[in-house]
Parts: structure tokens; C-alpha cells; sequence
């Protein structure tokens, strides 16, 4: 009989922290505890958060009539820390001092593994994390940018990446680290990364400024341009970075992030609004299609994730594109509650060693 493992899964978010017990690969209970304004106006950073978000979670958890005693392991979702390979690592002093720290940036997940930690350490049990968006697996030629001083970085969807990486491999009868990919996550951001054998050995920065642009980054831009405006004194810094996260893409275009909305102005015969549509698809059609290069052709199948996978129209404009390459999986939306129970259970089963974190390198 399969020994049964119970892990409490956390993931925190700027206003909600999404928690879940598993028992092995079956939710239990799984549920988004929403914080007010109100709630969290009267902590000056987010550090400060950390007792009451672990007293609601196991308010939450009292409430629901689950003990804690019966956990396995605790995992969460992974902070700003220094980039790191792909993996499950156990939480220890030195990503604790770096998640307290903020050392690449505070955010809500910073939240993640010091809560994990505080509610394992008082049962005895292991804290993990599993593949944070730091993720750094590019391969060295992938590194250069054209610039000596500005080389390119790994910031994307790793979480949710490898784990739908993960299950397509089961899914055709192979084995992840032994199998070539490209997973595609479409969301407020889309990342597409060449998953080699394992590790994701080149991918666009979903962040600041490369790739497709999406609902609401602006993605690869004219960089001449990009320059031009920053000296034209007709902006702020602030004002860039919106123009390049929060306000680019189809924000920018049609002034909305909505993916159904653009779809019902579409169907209405908004012919603007269709050409914006198509040039998303478009873009990220291309970076598959540059990928494909990246992995010799030697593609096992491209992957299409997140919330933007819903629409039917949206994909298949991507895969008319494609299809030349290999064939084209689609897994809708994005469960990181899962995932994260995923990267546990591999360790809890002996499947594969929990890694250590370094706050010394990186």
C-alpha cells in the first residue's frame, strides 16, 4: 500500500495568501484567503506581515477542522532569492536571511518560505520551496545580449513551466530531464522557455523587455526608440516602466488587460481589436519558432499554459504557426497550489534529493 503523505502547500500574493492541504497528489481543502486594505494598511512593509498571515493560515486550517499535527511537510511558494537552479530546496538559515533581506526584491512570496518554515519547525517536519520565478538554467551562449554590461537574465514562469513540463513528459511516456520542450505560459506576462533535458536553458525575460508582448508588458521593443523617449524629457522613470510592465501590451493597444473582453470586441466586429489580437499570437508564434533553433529542432512537443490557453481562438492562431515543429499541447491555466505539492511529494517519496540553498553564490 502507497504510503500517504500530507503537506500544507502556501502561496502569498500582494492581497491574498492561497493555501491547500494535499494527502500525495489529492486536495483536501484548498482555499484563497482574501486581506483587506484595511487589513494590511497598518504594516509599513512586508516583512511585517508575516505573523498575521501565519496566524490566519492556521485560523483558516482550526477552522476547517484540520489538525496540523498530521502534516508531512510544509511547502511554499519561492521568494526573490538569488537565482538558483530548478528545484524542490529545503528552507534553511541562509534563504531565510535572504527572503528577510529582500535580497532580489520584496514581494509578497518573500513571505513563503518564512512562514513554512516557522509552522515546520514547530512540528518537526521539513519546509520547502519549489522553482521560484529566479530560476536561472540559461545555457552561457544564452547569456549575451549584445551589451558587455547588460546581460540577460532568467525571470519567468519556473513554476508553473516545469511542472506542466513534467506531467506532458508523463503524459507521452517519457521522462522530463530526458525530453526537449517548449512550454509557452501566457498570462499577464508570457514567457517561452526551451526546456532541454531537464533545465531551461534559454527563455525571455517576462519581466522588463523581451519576448511577445502580452496583456499588459510591452515585451521585445524598438531599443532605439525605447532610448529616444527616455531623454526626451517628456517622462518620468516611473512613467517607462509602465509603458513596460503594467500599461504595455494590449493595455497599451486597447486599454484594457482583459483577454475575454478584447475577444467579445472581436465578436462584435472590432476589426482594431482583431489585428491587435493577432499580432499577440503573432509574436509569440515567433518565439516558439526561435526556441525550435535554440533546441536544434529536436522538439518533443511545444506546451501552451496559463490563463490566455483558455481561448480557443488565441491558441490556435499560435498553433497554425507552429505545427511544423512538433505537436502542440494545451493546459489551460496555471494551478501553483499543485505544483508546489508536486515538488514535495518528489522529495518526500525519494524520487529526488531536496537541494541546498547558498547565500553565498549567485
Amino acid at each position: 500500500m502507497q504510503e500517504i503523505f500530507r503537506t500544507l502547500v502556501i502561496n502569498p500574493g500582494s492581497t491574498s495568501t492561497k493555501i491547500g492541504v494535499f494527502d500525495n497528489e489529492g486536495c483536501v481543502f484548498e482555499t484563497t484567503i482574501r486581506h483587506s486594505v484595511d487589513e494590511l494598511q497598518g504594516f509599513i512593509s512586508i516583512s511585517e506581515q508575516k505573523s498575521f498571515r501565519k496566524n490566519v493560515i492556521l485560523e483558516q486550517l482550526d477552522y476547517e477542522g484540520i489538525s496540523v499535527s498530521k502534516l508531512d511537510a510544509v511547502c511554499a511558494r519561492g521568494g526573490l532569492i538569488r537565482p538558483i537552479a530548478g528545484g524542490t530546496y529545503e528552507v534553511n538559515g541562509a534563504m531565510i536571511i535572504d527572503l528577510e533581506r529582500g535580497y532580489n526584491g520584496h514581494h509578497a512570496s518573500n513571505l513563503g518560505g518564512i512562514i513554512a518554515n516557522e509552522i515546520a519547525s514547530s512540528l518537526h517536519i521539513p519546509a520547502y520551496i519549489v522553482d521560484p520565478v529566479v530560476v536561472d538554467e540559461l545555457a552561457e551562449i544564452a547569456r549575451f545580449s549584445g551589451i558587455p554590461e547588460l546581460p540577460r537574465k532568467s525571470i519567468f514562469h519556473a513554476l508553473n513551466q516545469k511542472a506542466v513540463a513534467r506531467r506532458v513528459a508523463k503524459q507521452l511516456g517519457g521522462v522530463y530531464e530526458k525530453m526537449n520542450f517548449i512550454v509557452t505560459h501566457m498570462g499577464g506576462g508570457i514567457t517561452v522557455g526551451a526546456h532541454h533535458h531537464g533545465r531551461v536553458i534559454d527563455v525571455n525575460n517576462g519581466l522588463h523587455g523581451e519576448g511577445p508582448f502580452s496583456p499588459e508588458r510591452a515585451g521585445t521593443v524598438p531599443v532605439g526608440d525605447l532610448v529616444s523617449m527616455c531623454f526626451s524629457g517628456q517622462y518620468y522613470l516611473e512613467e517607462i516602466m509602465r509603458k513596460i510592465v503594467g500599461n504595455g501590451g494590449l493595455m497599451g493597444y486597447l486599454l484594457t488587460s482583459d483577454a475575454m473582453e478584447v475577444e467579445r470586441r472581436i465578436s462584435q466586429g472590432d476589426s482594431y481589436a482583431k489585428k491587435v489580437y493577432e499580432a499577440m499570437a503573432y509574436q509569440v508564434a515567433k518565439e516558439i519558432a526561435a526556441l525550435s533553433a535554440v533546441l536544434k529542432g529536436n522538439v518533443d512537443a511545444i506546451v501552451l499554459t496559463g490563463g490566455l490557453a483558455h481561448g480557443k481562438t488565441f491558441t490556435d492562431m499560435i498553433v497554425e504557426r507552429v505545427d511544423w515543429i512538433a505537436d502542440t499541447i494545451v493546459y489551460p491555466g496555471e494551478d501553483e497550489l499543485q505544483a508546489l505539492n508536486e515538488g514535495a511529494l518528489r522529495v518526500l517519496r525519494g524520487e529526488e534529493q531536496a537541494k541546498i540553498y547558498d547565500n553565498k553564490t549567485g
